[in-house]
Formats: C-alpha cells, structure tokens, sequence
C-alpha cells in the first residue's frame, strides 16, 4: 500500500476509535462501524436513547484545509440521511428517529480535540 494511503487509513482509524469513546462518554450506544450499503458506507451507527443516529468522523492532522466539520457538505448530509433512512428499519427504529451527527477529530502536535455536532431528528 502507498504509505501516504497508509497513514489516511492509520489516522482514519484512530479518529474512529476516538470518536467512538467520545460517544459512549456522551451516553451514547456505539452498534456498529463502517456499516456498508450500496447507498454508500456509515462510519459509525449509534443510538442515543430512541434514535438511530449516523455519524461521520472527521480526522485531520492540522487544520491547513480547515476544521474537519467543513468537509461535510450539504450534499453529504443527504447522502448520510439516506443511510439513516436505510439503515432505521434494520435496527427496528422508525425513519423519523434517526439523526445525522458529525465527530471532528483534531490531532495536532500529540493532542486530540474532539467536538461533536449534534443534527436534528428526521
């Protein structure tokens, strides 16, 4: 593998698992990860209380392209809205508890810094 592939899959990874602790920590229910459809893939599928929420992760190394958060356009929410909707009946929840949220992940000169964008329910 290119090791500039490599070292994208090794940071994706790592904001992953610690976009997943930041969930639990919230009290939230991490089911499953990089759940794929041929709607596309969910980097992470969660439950907070009755809601199926869809979470995109965000890692950067630095912020010379910006915050994370900025990398989630509009056209991305509705794809990952699709994917709630696909994905709500197969965790037996109704497509109108479903929410899209956005982990960004900062990992910059040995520290993290996570945030957490909450959506609205669909």
């Amino acid at each position: 593998m290119d090791p500039r592939a490599e070292h994208r899959r090794d940071v994706g990874v790592r904001g992953e698992d610690l976009a997943a602790r930041h969930l639990s920590r919230e009290g939230m229910r991490v089911l499953a990860r990089n759940r794929w459809s041929r709607e596309g893939e969910v980097d992470l599928l969660a439950r907070d209380g009755p809601m199926l929420v869809v979470v995109e992760v965000k890692t950067r190394t630095s912020l010379v392209r910006g915050h994370p958060a900025l990398a989630v356009t509009e056209g991305k929410r509705r794809r990952l809205r699709r994917l709630a909707r696909y994905w709500a009946p197969r965790y037996g929840v109704p497509a109108a508890r479903t929410r899209v949220d956005t982990v960004s992940v900062l990992l910059l000169g040995g520290r993290v810094f996570v945030s957490h964008e909450r959506g609205t329910a669909r």
